[in-house]
């Protein structure tokens, strides 16, 4: 089988032509991954129907699911950080000091560092919810939660991720974590998000990081004032004075009444 004539597409040679078998590889790699094949191009008019449908019972799950959760504080970081390493222990402690300025602790789902902070908070006696995310290598949700939702898209997860917090917290992490920290950084430069705190935790370790940000300024790619909105530190308590100074007084946070749950609507209220 021949590919149909287009004078506007790259001239394929022989070689990489396109044939029975490849085609019949490429409808079973978009059977088995759904969302990559929603990622490769224009499809079918009813294939995207169908994608903004699952796009919108991804939102609605995870609003009614976390309706209820109260101002929450989002940790960052990377899910291969193993328990009782150093990075490990420094989310633990800011989980638990979090849920203790009253915060719900709110975290990716899974291990690592999502893990240890979802761990601290749940261990001092605070709210606990994780937002996880389906995987073709299923990553699996950590027990310290007392509410999660599991998402299908990365970027519906995303969102809920910023939607329900007045701060984040940016542990020692991978791309996912650049990208959250970025997006992040982006929505409040922007204006699309208020200016709520980010504190990056892993000195050491996001040193480079730092530079480069400086290295932006001076480039002229983002405005002098731009680092500022980042708060570098590896102490639990400068982070928390930190968060207390930009979150909790600017935007008059108080606690309120939690209003009642719906059953007709799946709501379960969080207290704790």
């Amino acid at each position: 089988m021949t590919a149909p004539e287009c004078p506007d597409c790259p001239k394929v040679t022989d070689e990489h032509g396109v044939n029975s078998a490849s085609i019949e590889e490429q409808l079973r790699y978009e059977l088995e991954f759904s969302e990559r094949s929603f990622l490769s191009g224009p499809r079918s008019r009813m294939s995207d129907l169908a994608t903004l449908f699952k796009v919108s019972w991804d939102f609605i799950r995870a609003f009614r699911v976390l309706h209820f959760v109260g101002p929450c504080v989002t940790i960052f970081g990377s899910a291969r950080t193993p328990d009782g390493t150093t990075y490990y222990e420094l989310a633990r402690k800011m989980g638990a000091r979090m849920a203790k300025m009253g915060f719900t602790v709110m975290t990716g789902g899974g291990p690592g560092i999502m893990e240890a902070g979802n761990r601290g908070a749940f261990e001092s006696g605070g709210r606990s919810v994780g937002v996880n995310i389906q995987l073709p290598f299923e990553q699996k949700g950590n027990p310290y939660v007392d509410r999660e939702v599991t998402m299908r898209y990365f970027f519906t997860r995303k969102t809920v991720l910023i939607k329900y917090s007045y701060a984040f917290v940016v542990m020692p992490g991978g791309a996912g974590t650049l990208d959250e920290m970025f997006e992040t950084m982006t929505l409040i430069q922007t204006g699309k998000l208020r200016n709520f705190p980010i504190v990056l935790m892993g000195k050491e370790y996001w040193k480079p990081l730092m530079d480069m940000i400086d290295r932006m300024v001076e480039e002229g790619m983002i405005s002098p004032e731009d680092p500022d909105l980042i708060f570098f530190t590896d102490d639990v308590e400068d982070a928390a004075d930190h968060i207390e100074r930009h979150a909790v007084r600017q935007f008059a946070l108080r606690r309120k009444i939690i209003p009642s749950s719906m059953s007709v609507l799946g709501e379960k209220t969080l207290v704790k």
